[in-house]
């Protein structure tokens, strides 16, 4: 996929009336770029159009319109845009009570590193998390943690083939099994990669 440049972009005061039309294409765009994993855990699926919405956004909170803060949003979005060989996801531990989230989080360590995906017929892909920094220390991970699943020519042939997805995290205080991805999470996912 090709990376956002600054004329991609549309300038607060078209954002700021196009708004709530975008964000609702984005969201159903978002429909099968979800996979749940166990109750807490979730990998939100990147691509040119999600991180689009992202940069929008934050220019429109940040009320950004210099070109040198639309150029640092650029460079600190555009890495979260698959390259074609790859998968790029925002991982979300999401707990809706503050300190069940604080406790679960110094369980949690290391995570990031348990989490992967798996085409059928080939070994488990983990993912390269946090390339950009660390999300974690000793004491607690992050509840947002930014990956990578990189896929070789010969999985990347088979998903376009129509191969099967499984996904999982293999974490001695988190264990997940997903056999098999949904259909249009799957269909998606083979849309990512040239």
């Amino acid at each position: 996929m090709h990376k956002l440049t600054r004329n991609d972009l549309m300038p607060l005061e078209r954002y700021a009336r196009e708004r709530n039309d975008f964000r609702g294409r984005v969201l159903a765009h978002k429909k099968n770029r979800r996979v749940a994993l166990g109750a807490n855990a979730a990998l939100y699926f990147e691509d040119r159009l999600t991180i689009q919405y992202q940069i929008q956004e934050m220019l429109r909170t940040e009320r950004i319109f210099e070109a040198q803060g639309i150029e640092e949003e650029l460079a600190a979005y555009n890495p979260l845009i698959p390259d074609g060989s790859n998968w790029k996801a925002t991982f979300m531990l999401e707990y809706g009570n503050e300190q069940e989230r604080h406790a679960a989080l110094a369980q949690l360590i290391g995570i990031e590193d348990k989490v992967w995906m798996q085409v059928e017929g080939f070994p488990r892909i983990f993912a390269i998390a946090d390339e950009d920094m660390s999300r974690s220390n000793a004491e607690k991970t992050s509840a947002v943690h930014f990956m990578r699943f990189e896929l070789t020519a010969e999985m990347a042939a088979a998903v376009k083939a129509g191969a099967a997805l499984s996904a999982g995290i293999d974490h001695p205080q988190y264990h997940c099994l997903l056999e098999r991805l949904p259909e249009p999470v799957r269909a998606t996912l083979s849309s990512d990669i040239d």
